[in-house]
């Protein structure tokens, strides 16, 4: 849908593929009617001997096709999910310069390659994984439908799919609940972890007022922090005039958005806001197809009154070590999980295209 929009898809629907599958499936009746005990594999068992390799062939050809979709859209929807604050960081490569939804991700490709290998060690055939193919359509198709309010015919589908359960048909629920535990397990601690760690932040415009009437040494550089909530004090700025009792000339608050949309019209790009005493409020919005970019949207800036020097601009980054414990909001072992999932979390730095030999990173051990 991303990459050829409704009327493509609609054309090669109607026009092919549903009379195709129609036909085929009717053709698969009449066998099983004739000969039911073609119920064992009915599609191969249509063709005489003489077209039965063509038709292995066409198959592989089409499981091909087939896992390259799949592959994409692993791509893309864990993308998505990332942008939305569903799962960590990832490393994204962009492979094309004109089309920003090429990309590749080496941790899903190789999550994906696991987890084929074991379905096929473990299942050993084709046959063996119909049931868990069948349920994993059904119950796709089922969700879907779900999100319309018409749930009749697919809830038939679902349940008769449910008989095969304990023959594979376990695998793709047991699969689908993993990750839904995983980007639960995320989301939940990521709202605990600012909760706790934000909870004592002085409110930004109490701290400029009383960072004004202070004589800390200003640093002709620009600063840059990265904050979720633009109205609490950066736990970096804390930290850099705690330790470093040094402020910049020019301070400036990010808050980076993500809209439910693809895109964000340029001219909605970048907002700032002239806090006084040397710091700006800046936000910056970004569709969920379209890559972050903060040096460029920090260069846009200018169309705003504030024109920033990008070779002068340090990023300072806030960086949580997580220490489960015992008798917390979650479960130990769900801290324990979302422990691990921060540590091995894609950079902020490369995330947002920050230049590495810019960043500044001050990190914090957060018991939650």
């Amino acid at each position: 849908m991303g990459h050829f929009g409704p009327k493509p898809i609609r054309i090669a629907w109607l026009g092919f593929v549903l009379p195709a599958l129609v036909v085929n499936y009717m053709g698969q009746g009449a066998l099983l009617m004739r000969d039911p005990g073609a119920l064992e594999n009915p599609f191969f068992r249509m063709f005489s001997e003489a077209w039965l390799i063509p038709a292995v062939i066409l198959a592989f050809c089409a499981a091909v096709i087939a896992s390259q979709a799949v592959i994409s859209g692993a791509y893309s929807v864990t993308r998505q999910a990332i942008q939305l604050g569903f799962l960590p960081r990832m490393r994204i490569v962009f492979t094309s310069a004109s089309e920003a939804g090429q990309i590749y991700m080496p941790e899903v490709n190789r999550a994906l390659l696991v987890a084929v290998l074991a379905a096929t060690l473990a299942f050993g055939s084709s046959t063996a994984l119909a049931a868990a193919y069948g349920i994993a359509v059904t119950a796709t198709m089922f969700i879907t439908t779900l999100l319309t309010f018409f749930v009749a015919f697919d809830a038939l589908l679902v349940v008769s799919c449910a008989l095969k359960f304990a023959d594979g048909g376990w695998f793709p629920l047991v699969l689908g609940g993993a990750i839904f535990g995983l980007m639960a397990t995320w989301k939940r601690g990521r709202q605990l972890l600012q909760e706790h760690v934000h909870a004592d932040d002085p409110e930004l415009l109490s701290l400029i007022e009383s960072l004004a009437r202070e004589s800390l040494p200003r640093s002709p550089r620009t600063a840059v922090y990265a904050v979720a909530d633009p109205s609490r004090a950066p736990q970096a700025l804390l930290h850099n005039i705690k330790h470093n009792a040094v402020l910049h000339e020019r301070n400036l608050v990010l808050t980076v958005s993500f809209r439910d949309e693809p895109t964000v019209p340029a001219d909605e790009r970048v907002r700032v806001e002239s806090l006084g005493h040397g710091f700006w409020r800046v936000g910056v919005a970004y569709g969920f197809m379209e890559p972050p970019d903060i040096p460029a949207a920090l260069a846009a800036c200018a169309g705003q009154g504030l024109d920033i020097n990008l070779f002068s601009v340090s990023y300072f980054l806030s960086r949580e070590i997580i220490v489960p414990r015992r008798g917390a909001a979650m479960t130990y072992w769900r801290e324990s999980l979302f422990a691990a999932m921060a540590r091995n979390a894609g950079s902020v730095a490369e995330f947002f295209c920050l230049p590495a030999n810019c960043v500044v990173e001050l990190g914090t051990r957060v018991v939650l």
